[in-house]
């Protein structure tokens, strides 16, 4: 019994990993696009406000003041 689940369990682990793997790279380019592109940040603000708050308090949490202060004054120039 044990044999014939072994296979079952290593294709278990193998698409386990491989989810959490795209998951992490998913993540990375999202933070690197909304880091690098203020027009994307802006668009988060519109579609998903709650990962832009993530982004925020991320970036607040490692020391890079400013940002959420930058875009809102930004966006608000641009409204005018």
């Amino acid at each position: 019994m044990a044999r014939t689940l072994e296979p079952l369990t290593k294709k278990i682990f193998k698409g386990i990993l491989v989810a959490e793997l795209v998951g992490l790279f998913g993540a990375y380019f999202l933070f690197s696009k909304m880091h690098t592109s203020q027009d994307f940040r802006q668009t988060m603000s519109k579609k998903y406000p709650f990962i832009l708050e993530v982004y925020y308090k991320s970036t607040e949490k490692s020391g890079m003041y400013g940002i959420r202060e930058l875009d809102q004054k930004t966006w608000l120039n641009s409204k005018n």
